[in-house]
C-alpha cells in the first residue's frame, strides 16, 4: 500500500495485518486520538490487553521498543517506533453510547465501542460481546503523586506516528475518537482524521 487510508473523524477501521509485516498509524492533525484494538485471527478470543500489557511490562504507558501483550499474557504486538513526546494512556474504557447519554448527547452520538464493532462488522467479523479495553494513542492522562487522574488535551504534534510490528497474525482496528464533551481531542473539541498505512 503506498498511500495512507484515512480514518475519517468519528469512525474507525479493521485492517488484518499478518506477522512480520507493519502499520504505521498518523496522527495528521497532532490532537486527535485514537483508540487501538488487536484480535488474534486464528482464535478472536485472543485480544490485545492493557491489563496483562501493564503486568508484563511493569508501566502505565508503553512507548517505543514495548511489547504489548494479550490476555493470556502472550506477546501479540510490538510498538516498534513512537515519534512523538506523547504518553499513550492504558487506563481509560473506550467510549460508550452511555457516557454520551449522561452528557446530555443524541442516542446515536458515535462512539469508540461503536465504531470497534462497526469496524469488525464491515470485514465480516464478529465483535466479541465484551469490547476490551484500548490502548489510547495520543490519549493525554496525567497520574498525580495520590494516584488521580485528569484528563488533559493531546501533547501530541501534528504527524506524529506510531509503527506497530505484530508477531501474530491480528486484526487491529482503529476509531478515530469521536469524544467532543472534554478536552481529550483537543481544546477546541473538533474531532479529525487519523490515517494508517501497512508497510514493507
Amino acid at each position: 500500500m503506498s498511500e495512507h487510508t484515512i480514518i475519517p473523524a468519528r469512525t474507525g477501521k479493521a485492517v488484518r495485518v499478518k506477522a512480520g509485516e507493519r502499520l504505521k498509524i498518523i496522527n495528521l492533525h497532532g490532537t486527535q486520538v485514537a483508540d487501538t484494538w488487536a484480535l488474534s485471527i486464528d482464535d478472536p478470543s485472543e485480544y490485545l490487553s492493557m491489563e496483562q500489557t501493564r503486568r508484563m511490562n511493569f508501566k502505565l504507558s508503553p512507548k517505543g521498543g514495548d511489547m504489548l501483550f494479550s490476555n493470556r499474557r502472550n506477546e501479540m504486538v510490538l510498538l516498534e517506533e513512537d515519534s512523538g513526546p506523547a504518553h499513550h494512556d492504558t487506563l481509560i474504557a473506550a467510549c460508550d453510547k452511555w457516557v454520551y447519554l449522561k452528557a446530555g448527547r443524541d442516542e446515536d452520538h458515535p462512539s469508540c465501542q461503536g465504531n470497534f464493532r462497526n469496524a469488525l462488522a464491515e470485514i465480516g467479523m464478529e465483535a466479541p460481546a465484551l469490547v476490551p479495553n484500548p490502548l489510547n494513542l495520543w490519549m493525554n492522562i496525567p497520574v498525580n503523586p495520590e494516584g488521580v487522574l485528569s484528563m488533559e488535551p493531546p501533547v501530541s504534534r501534528e504527524g506524529d506516528y506510531i509503527v506497530f510490528a505484530p508477531v501474530m497474525d491480528v486484526v487491529m482496528v482503529f476509531s478515530a475518537c469521536p469524544a467532543d464533551t472534554t478536552d481529550i481531542n483537543g481544546k477546541d473539541r473538533i474531532i479529525r482524521d487519523v490515517a494508517y498505512k501497512l508497510l514493507a
